[in-house]
């Protein structure tokens, strides 16, 4: 569509600056409207994002401006990839499906099970992200090309729609006193609350912004490592491809083989074994254990024989499958169920906040660091070790 390598960068911080926007506003609205809808909405964007996406392939490849400079190349602005930008940049702004699907777990989840409840999710994700690079390469084989996996990500995102509506509960729904005003757009949408909360629920969820949240027992801490940990993985995903291509000198097939097996190993971790493990070890031993194991795989990847770097992605994953799930449902026991959007949706900004630098810097950084960025996001790791042993009280 005439872009070139500065380009797919910039792209690809627009899905987690506008995400870092957007997230915040989603989870807090959640708060007060219920996670159901703001699912919905969510899921609605997506699919709207995509839509737009595929009208991208129909438009003509008009040329708005060209550039070429020693920092951004030289590539072409055209119709068409201006459409794949308003389609990320809407599809981030409306992205923060995530946080407000962690904040509906946090509401149905005790704290027995809340580590295995996130372990699951985090399970069923990783299980997406082995099928469906797979399962892209096999549609774009066809002779709809790249377009058909993009008409097959808006169907399934019509899908999630149909699920959510169907198949989801809001956690005892009420009607909100709407007053006595005939139309007003909480009437308009049946609004219902997610919690009847009382008088002092309410006022607690009125005050759910970032500077109120950020006076709360731990979370300023949780905050930083909400960041840290997507600051190393965004220097992991932006280094890794460079890495493979020119110094392994990995195919793509070989490089999708090893991201399949690194998502793998999660899903085993992420679900059996972190369920077994959810209510018999606190949720601080299970998040420095796999922050520690994530250092130890960050450092094994700076080797360049291929036997070391699988058992580095294979100890990295496993630190992964521990780590995350415990950090957010840790996270979800803190606050209460009429501030936890704003307590995830905030997070989630975080977590952006830190792709947006990781993505951009990554790869520069690699070009000129080569595999220390590897260590670099080791030290973060073995600096979150610390931070949690100190600071961090059990759960």
């Amino acid at each position: 569509m005439g872009g070139n390598g500065f380009i797919y960068g910039v792209l690809g911080a627009m899905y987690p600056l506008f995400q870092f926007i957007g997230a915040p506003i989603l989870g807090r609205l959640s708060d007060s409207i219920g996670r159901k809808k703001v699912l919905i909405i969510s899921q609605l964007g997506t699919f709207l994002a995509w839509c737009l996406f595929i009208v991208a392939f129909f438009l003509p490849k008009t040329e708005l401006w060209t550039q070429s400079g020693s920092f951004t190349g030289e590539y072409i602005m055209t119709l068409p990839l201006i459409a794949v930008f308003a389609a990320r940049i809407f599809d981030g702004f409306t992205g923060g499906n995530i946080s407000v699907a962690n904040a509906y777990l946090s509401d149905i989840s005790t704290d027995e099970d809340r580590n295995k409840n996130f372990g699951q999710m985090g399970a069923a994700t990783s299980i997406g992200f082995v099928v469906g690079p797979a399962f892209a390469g096999v549609l774009a084989a066809t002779v709809m090309g790249e377009l058909l996996p993009i008409l097959i990500a808006a169907l399934i995102s019509l899908i999630a729609i149909f699920v959510i509506q169907t198949r989801l509960h809001e956690e005892e729904p009420c009607e909100v006193d709407v007053g006595k005003r005939k139309w007003t757009l909480r009437r308009f949408f049946h609004i219902e609350q997610k919690d009847c909360f009382d008088t002092e629920d309410t006022e607690e969820k009125k005050k759910a912004k970032l500077k109120d949240l950020l006076k709360m027992p731990q979370i300023p801490l949780l905050y930083v490592i909400y960041f840290l940990t997507f600051l190393a993985f965004s220097l992991f995903y932006a280094g890794l491809p460079i890495y493979a291509n020119t110094v392994l000198e990995w195919t793509a097939i070989e490089l999708g083989i090893f991201l399949a097996f690194s998502s793998l190993i999660m899903v085993l971790v992420q679900g059996p074994l972190l369920s077994r493990l959810s209510g018999r070890v606190s949720s601080k031993v299970l998040i420095y254990t796999g922050a520690f194991f994530l250092g130890c795989g960050f450092l094994l990847l700076t080797f360049q024989q291929t036997p070391v770097i699988y058992i580095g992605c294979a100890i990295f994953s496993l630190g992964n499958g521990l780590m995350w799930p415990s950090f957010m449902g840790y996270l979800a026991g803190t606050g209460s169920k009429s501030t936890q959007g704003a307590i995830q949706g905030y997070g989630t900004s975080m977590g952006s906040f830190a792709s947006i630098i990781g993505l951009v810097v990554g790869g520069l950084l690699f070009e000129s660091l080569g595999t220390t960025v590897f260590v670099i996001g080791a030290i973060i790791f073995f600096s979150i070790v610390l931070v949690t042993l100190l600071r961090f009280d059990h759960q």
